[in-house]
């Protein structure tokens, strides 16, 4: 495909858009945490956002591979020589995968970048189905949905050099909201979905929870870093116990419809994280997190926390007194803002046609 693909994106639009999400229970979606913990029933909740990020391939002169992307600095290698711990260096990790040259990739997101929404991850899904779109239209066949999770996974872990979940490509690619089981069957890992979006009380889901970017960007690694090894020197595992079954609770609840008991599960899980990790919310964090909580409220981060969004979910009248409040508290900071995201049905979608 390396020398067809220039001449598939000088005569097509090659494009592909997936969605961020909001979550609940990550970390359990790494091996070293699902693994021993399967009688615990591993699981972990997300809400993909119709906050979109779009990949848009265009052919350009040269041996090199361009990319650039809002809250980033343009960059171009060879995808052979290209550094993977480069800011983006995990689509250079896609692009060396597929033997990309000659190449310009442009990724546009609607969500702050560094947010704690999965927002390198469903970047790399929509690159990848790009890429395999192109391949499609090569004669070749592409990969399914599931291999596409993958295989994002495969090289997001790679490029990282350390233990790296699957919920974040699982939400960009399948969109909706989902509980995912982490099982371990005889060939290997199973990942079971529960979707809740055909439920009658998620019709008004967009009602019982607000987003909120803190203004500081996170790096999810140093918290995610400091989980693992104290959960690989024997700590805090009755705190991942009980954050798997804060999981299960919140779920159920949502699934009856009571944000009441919803909010007090993510209560609860928080709890636990703060526990472990104090400094997982920063002093913004903290008093959104205890704002929600006045109200009757869940409050929690996105993703490993450590900056980026925090989340509320509760029931409707909670909700729309909380917001005032937390518009109150972001609006010192600078770049601090509510998000206006709603829950999107739709994950990865690609779009081809000839120029």
């Amino acid at each position: 495909m390396p020398e067809m693909l220039g001449e598939i994106v000088s005569t097509h639009q090659v494009s592909a858009s997936a969605p961020c999400r909001v979550d609940m229970g990550g970390t359990l979606d790494l091996a070293v945490f699902y693994l021993p913990l399967q009688a615990d029933i591993p699981a972990t909740f997300n809400m993909a956002l119709d906050l979109q990020t779009t990949v848009t391939l265009e052919a350009h002169t040269g041996l090199e591979v361009s990319i650039s992307s809002r809250g980033f600095e343009p960059a171009a290698f060879k995808a052979v020589q290209a550094p993977f711990d480069h800011p983006m260096g995990l689509f250079f990790a896609v692009a060396a995968h597929y033997k990309l040259q000659g190449v310009r990739i442009h990724i546009d997101s609607a969500s702050p970048p560094r947010s704690a929404l999965g927002g390198s991850s469903v970047a790399a899904v929509a690159l990848i189905g790009a890429l395999e779109e192109c391949r499609r239209l090569s004669g070749e066949k592409p990969l399914s949905r599931d291999q596409i999770v993958r295989r994002a996974h495969m090289l997001e872990e790679s490029a990282a050099g350390r233990p790296c979940g699957m919920q974040d490509q699982l939400a960009a690619v399948f969109g909706g909201v989902n509980t995912w089981y982490w099982e371990v069957h005889g060939d290997g890992l199973g990942v079971r979905r529960q979707p809740l979006a055909n439920n009658p009380a998620m019709a008004s889901l967009g009602d019982h929870f607000i987003v909120a970017y803190a203004g500081r960007p996170h790096a999810s690694h140093d918290v995610n870093g400091r989980w693992i090894e104290r959960f690989r020197a024997g700590r805090d595992r009755e705190h991942w116990r009980r954050i798997a079954a804060c999981v299960g609770q919140f779920s159920q609840a949502l699934d009856r419809g009571d944000w009441s008991q919803a909010a007090e599960a993510m209560n609860t899980e928080t709890d636990m994280r703060r526990e472990m990790t104090p400094d997982v919310l920063d002093p913004l964090g903290t008093a959104l997190v205890e704002a929600a909580r006045g109200e009757g409220c869940g409050g929690r981060f996105t993703g490993a926390g450590g900056g980026g969004c925090i989340w509320a979910v509760g029931p409707k009248d909670a909700i729309h007194r909380l917001r005032p409040q937390w518009q109150a508290l972001l609006t010192p900071e600078p770049e601090a803002m509510l998000l206006d995201a709603q829950p999107s049905m739709n994950g990865l979608q690609i779009h081809s046609a000839t120029r």
